[in-house]
């Protein structure tokens, strides 16, 4: 995921330094193309199979047909292969949060008795690797990490891992979510559509992801593995907690 590159230090002097590398890729469903995305190479079944399934384009992995991938090009195949695909955008959020709009009718609810406990947080946050420049996203259950993966942006890294969850047929309501860098209202809308209960974060939420992971049942830690942790949403889902 990185590559060194020559460069010329402030002071006059050769150097090498190692920077993360980025790859456009081009994703095709039945023919035509969806969407370009930036990715950190590699992994890219388990991207294409979250990102079909958080962007509502297959609701299973049975869904899919077949997946190509080549170098700069993703080729999907589904079960239907006269589906167009397009992206759902249940959720759009202008630059900075300036505009923002919401279709609460189109938002799922979480369907989760899941209580995760303090300690399990804390456990499963001292156990996420952190590769320092990259965004780091993991599924955990009971304090321990179950899969995880890096990117560029934690969006897409999220749907790599739900990408695995689904291959590998994990039961997402009984899972958390964690999660480096701010959390975003498109990281709620791909959690909402997968049913996961908990989100923890080691920054903070959005304003606008508080709003729409309290209307639709999703507790947000932030802050998680500093002094300052709190939950945002859903205390209730948090046992040991005061308010929980």
């Amino acid at each position: 995921m990185f590559r060194e590159i020559n460069c010329i230090t402030i002071g006059g002097e050769e150097a090498v330094r190692k920077v993360i590398e980025e790859t456009p890729v081009a994703v095709f469903v039945n023919g035509r193309h969806l969407t370009t995305v930036i990715l950190s190479p590699g992994g890219f079944q388990e991207f294409i199979t979250g990102y079909l399934y958080t962007e509502e384009i297959a609701r299973t992995v049975d869904d899919i047909e077949s997946i190509r991938v080549e170098d700069n090009r993703i080729s999907v195949l589904t079960k239907n292969p006269f589906r167009r695909g397009s992206v759902k955008k249940t959720i759009l959020s202008g630059c900075g949060g300036s505009v923002s709009y919401i279709d609460a009718q189109k938002l799922p609810a979480i369907r989760s008795d899941l209580a995760a406990t303090v300690p399990e947080i804390e456990a499963a946050i001292a156990a996420l690797p952190r590769s320092g420049r990259l965004e780091t996203v993991a599924l955990a259950g009971g304090g321990r990490i179950i899969v995880c993966s890096n990117d560029l942006d934690r969006h897409n890294a999220l749907d790599r891992v739900i990408g695995h969850g689904l291959k590998s047929n994990l039961e997402f309501s009984r899972l958390t979510v964690l999660s480096t860098g701010q959390v975003t209202s498109e990281m709620v809308r791909k959690c909402l559509v997968a049913n996961i209960p908990v989100l923890v974060s080691t920054d903070l939420p959005t304003a606008l992801a508080v709003d729409v992971a309290k209307e639709a049942g999703l507790c947000l830690v932030g802050s998680a593995g500093t002094p300052d942790m709190a939950v945002f949403t859903h205390p209730e889902r948090i046992s040991g907690i005061e308010g929980g």
